[in-house]
């Protein structure tokens, strides 16, 4: 096995954006997909809406992808393909690839694995197990890739972003969606696929409510769903039935870094935990949707670069840290990417964040020593998109932390 600088597991839209700023720092760096192929999650994504912020351009999920298989293709980075990494010591790599069990120890390491899927086994989801419940992502390859139509009488529950899209995507292929069933008070998707997905199609959306029971032995034959109370407890005499053929769960996406024996996890994203170069320990670097689940394909690439070259900067020439201070979530925002920066006043701190309701009218501000040293202006912020702010290192000092201010 070669030596290398960095290793990037995973060869999706964080994978290659990251080992692209990598190798651009100098560094031999090395791509390890599970796949047959790069571009991960993408290649299965036909629908039309990445790239608007990143090309300036409204490309496919596969058109996305290929612009950056073709950068990596003629870069000198390294791609081992249909390759798992089974463990991450520290900065050693345990892998499987066809050639056989071996580990690597680079000088840093960026993981960039995305998530999966949140199953009816993680939402303990009542009733029987027949066929035909099936998760969103299952439910688009087999109809992007494949040309199967699981279903012809579809409900879906949860309102994520790949359901509403395979509401959408559904419709077209002759199915019709019955219903989508979201158990809290507000849609977990973009406010635009909410419009573009489902009342441009007429699908109607209930929120506040879930599935009780699923029904059928063999295949499912319908679901009973019922209203819930801010406590998400069933709301007695609201249950009612629905004959349907297949159940789309659209429940949420669980970062995947099992393979990390001590991850560092930050209980609000479910994701890990970074300071401003998007290192979770000493040469360890995240980035993606294994960090924190992004709503724009395109964010994830700004912020891939970041951890690459990052990576990249520790394995040629090393990085400029100082004293490292926090970065706190303040009132009305759920959690902050990064959780903290290094005080060596270069450069701008650009944080990430989302809120956790949807405000109007206010201000995104930043505190340092109890003042507010920074304030950006909003007409309204909702906790479905992620949002950013970025500040001037030179102006801030010791911990800080972004809060809401709403007018009065």
């Amino acid at each position: 096995m070669k030596q290398y600088d960095v290793v990037v597991i995973g060869g999706g839209p964080a994978g290659m954006g990251a080992a692209l700023a990598s190798a651009e720092t100098g560094a031999k760096t090395l791509i390890i997909e599970r796949d047959n192929r790069l571009g991960g999650i993408l290649n299965q994504c036909i629908h039309n809406g990445f790239g608007l912020h990143y090309f300036k351009e409204e490309l496919t999920g596969p058109e996305y992808a290929y612009r950056f298989v073709e950068l990596v293709s003629k870069s000198n980075i390294d791609v081992m393909l249909n390759t798992f990494v089974t463990k991450i010591d520290g900065k050693k790599i345990s892998i499987i690839s066809p050639a056989g069990a071996e580990t690597i120890e680079p000088k840093a390491i960026i993981l960039a694995m995305g998530c999966r899927e949140r199953t009816a086994g993680n939402i303990k989801l009542c009733g029987t197990r027949p066929a035909g419940v099936m998760t969103a992502g299952q439910v688009q390859k087999l109809v992007n890739f494949y040309g199967k139509l699981p279903g012809k009488r579809v409900v879906i529950l949860g309102s994520g972003d790949i359901g509403l899209i395979m509401a959408r995507r559904l419709t077209y292929e002759g199915a019709k969606v019955l219903q989508v069933l979201e158990v809290n008070s507000t849609s977990s998707g973009l406010a635009r696929n909410i419009r573009q997905c489902l009342e441009d199609y007429n699908i109607p959306i209930q929120y506040n409510t879930t599935i009780t029971e699923v029904v059928g032995t063999v295949r499912i034959k319908g679901v009973k769903f019922a209203s819930v109370d801010s406590n998400m407890n069933i709301v007695d005499g609201t249950e009612k039935y629905l004959d349907c053929d297949l159940l789309v769960l659209s429940v949420g996406l669980q970062p995947e870094y099992d393979v990390l024996t001590r991850p560092n996890i930050d209980k609000r994203t479910g994701g890990l935990v970074v300071n401003e170069y998007r290192e979770i320990s000493e040469g360890v670097f995240a980035c993606g949707n294994v960090l924190h689940v992004h709503d724009l394909v395109d964010n994830v690439t700004v912020e891939s670069s970041t951890a690459g070259r990052n990576a990249g900067m520790l394995a040629t020439k090393g990085l400029n840290r100082g004293q490292e201070y926090n970065v706190y979530a303040g009132n009305g925002i759920r959690y902050t990417v990064p959780s903290t920066y290094y005080d060596n006043k270069t450069g701008e701190l650009e944080i990430y964040f989302r809120v956790n309701k949807k405000y109007v009218n206010g201000s995104i501000v930043i505190y340092s020593a109890g003042e507010i040293v920074k304030s950006k202006r909003f007409l309204a912020i909702n906790p479905s998109e992620m949002e950013s702010i970025a500040i001037d290192k030179a102006i801030i000092s010791k911990d800080i932390s972004i809060a809401i201010k709403e007018d009065i």
